[in-house]
């Protein structure tokens, strides 16, 4: 009796249950005997992940679920077969000779040690995590004896032992559709991909991930394994396997190096089948703490400034895939606190974070942006987030919202901060409504970032002197990308935030309220040190982060000129 009173003291400290609950909790645990955390997750007073990360805890152990991860191929394949199902132990993941490994029982030391022993690799680090043993033998059962190279799996495939459309088998991952998947879905993660394309022509599918903004091509296949894969596409994401001639959107989730990752899907029709896009959201990398969002310190100093404002509406601006998401999520999550009501629209929601009222914008329904404003305004909030701007009444209703006494968040597609000024005048919000009440607008755009194992100095030529404002006589380094097998040849590994943020003082708010024009703001904004795009983008040059080839292809360097 006393473990489940110890487990629910816990869940109380820590805040997930309150002591009505528990008292609940309890009294069904005497009347049925079964397992506290159990009841509580049935009753819905906690999650599922929740109760496990407690008792994982309690014993001293990280511990998670099994039933939607995707194990390392590297990883199973320092495990034999037979030692996993002797020691009742499973491969998740290998990272950096970090292995991570399922156990039931995480604190045995004994066959810890054997475990270490049958690796071979002294360098190597286990690390086990507490798993139950059904999902552990499940595991063993899916993931041993099966081909897990993409080119195994083809090769399966093309003798045609089994029906890739054929789904109903007892133990899925044996057929290899599921598998070619399932692996194409992991490696892409792995490589850090935003996207993942299938794309059919007519004799032949192509296979491309968007790494670092860019397209790359992956794998070309044959156009045989087209119908199997639309299937397997289909069933993950909850898609109408019947329906081929309409647009269809769904979600799925898988676990990948031990943590969740989830996957938007979008299947459009097209002329020589139906084209999928898998937009990759993975939380770790699109929940940053502003610290590292790897801003110049003007940016990052403006941004803090602006931030500090208690009331009044913060834009940011920039196209598709910029990361403004990631920007705004980031200042949520710098903001919020027990004190806060945090409320957001979304369309959809991206990523769920703890504490702020999350809703999801749905216009079949008539749950729009403006209609969203609306009921938020009635639920008491101090913070609120609209996803996107796309018409004068959202616009209108979220300045509204500002002048009323709170903080909102916006994005908004223009091309510079200042441009946002022209494009709330063109879809009807008046500039007394603007005045007094905008605190800022930050434009936004994300450049490639230069390998650092293998970047290349040179001496810059004289126009490149000239653009980037460096003397003549001044023995400058600039870097270039060359590429290597840590960046897949690329040159570019990794992105770094290219921003120009205009923040607005009563002197542009008198501006604006008297009509001034786009160019006067801007050069009001010059004379408070304001610095362009261009000029943010070539101060990253000119440290050796990135390149001009690549400040130019996100940003208009001819303002320069």
């Amino acid at each position: 009796m006393s473990t489940p009173i110890r487990l629910g003291e816990r869940l109380v400290k820590e805040g997930y249950v309150t002591d009505d609950q528990l008292s609940i909790a309890l009294t069904e645990h005497k009347r049925t005997g079964h397992k506290l955390g159990e009841i509580l997750v049935t009753l819905g007073f906690v999650s599922v992940e929740t109760v496990r990360e407690m008792v994982g805890s309690y014993v001293g152990y990280s511990s998670m679920s099994l039933k939607e991860v995707v194990p390392d191929q590297n990883a199973i394949s320092l495990v034999s077969e037979t030692f996993a199902h002797n020691y009742l132990m499973m491969p998740i993941s290998l990272k950096d000779n970090l292995l991570k490994v399922a156990m039931a029982n995480p604190g045995d030391i004994l066959v810890i040690d054997k475990l270490k022993r049958h690796l071979q690799n002294p360098q190597i680090v286990v690390m086990p995590v507490l798993v139950v043993e059904s999902e552990i033998q499940t595991a063993i059962d899916s993931y041993y004896g099966y081909e897990l190279s993409i080119e195994g799996i083809l090769k399966e495939l093309e003798t045609g032992k089994v029906d890739p459309a054929n789904f109903s088998s007892e133990n899925e991952y044996s057929q290899p559709m599921v598998r070619l998947v399932d692996n194409l879905l992991t490696d892409a993660v792995k490589r850090n991909a935003s996207d993942i394309h299938f794309e059919p022509e007519e004799d032949y599918i192509r296979i491309r991930y968007r790494i670092d903004g860019v397209l790359q091509e992956i794998r070309l296949l044959h156009k045989m394994y087209w119908s199997g894969l639309v299937v397997r596409l289909k069933v993950i994401s909850d898609l109408d396997l019947t329906e081929q001639r309409l647009p269809q959107d769904g979600r799925m989730s898988l676990i990948v190096h031990g943590r969740r990752i989830d996957f938007r899907v979008s299947s459009l029709p097209g002329t020589h089948g139906e084209n999928f896009v898998l937009r990759i959201l993975d939380r770790e990398k699109g929940i940053v703490p502003l610290d590292d969002l790897g801003l110049d310190k003007d940016s990052y100093d403006e941004l803090k400034l602006m931030m500090s404002r208690p009331t009044g509406i913060l834009l940011v601006t920039g196209p598709t895939g910029s990361g403004k998401t990631t920007t705004l999520y980031s200042i949520l999550g710098e903001l919020n606190h027990v004190g806060v009501n945090i409320m957001t629209l979304e369309d959809p929601v991206e990523y769920p974070m703890s504490m702020i009222r999350q809703t999801a914008i749905n216009e079949e329904i008539g749950m729009t942006f403006g209609a969203g404003i609306r009921s938020l305004m009635r639920q008491d909030p101090d913070i609120i987030l609209i996803g996107e701007i796309r018409d004068g009444e959202t616009a209108e209703m979220s300045i509204r919202a500002a002048m009323t006494g709170h903080q909102v968040f916006a994005t908004l597609h223009t091309n510079s901060a200042i441009g946002a000024i022209p494009r709330l005048l063109d879809i009807g919000v008046s500039r007394s409504i603007m005045s007094g009440n905008i605190i800022g607008i930050i434009a936004q755009r994300l450049a490639r970032k230069l390998c650092e194992h293998c970047k290349e100095p040179y001496q810059p030529e004289e126009f490149e002197q000239q653009l980037l404002s460096i003397p003549s006589e001044e023995d400058a380094t600039l870097y270039r990308a060359k590429g290597c097998d840590k960046c897949s040849d690329v040159g570019y590994k990794g992105r770094l935030a290219v921003l120009e943020t205009l923040r607005f003082t009563t002197e542009m708010d008198e501006l604006l309220l008297e009509g001034a024009s786009q160019h006067a703001l801007l050069e009001k904004a010059k004379e408070n040190g304001f610095s362009t795009m261009a000029q943010s983008g070539l101060r990253w040059v000119r440290q050796g982060q990135t390149t001009l080839e690549e400040i130019s292809r996100i940003v208009n360097l001819t303002e320069l000129v």
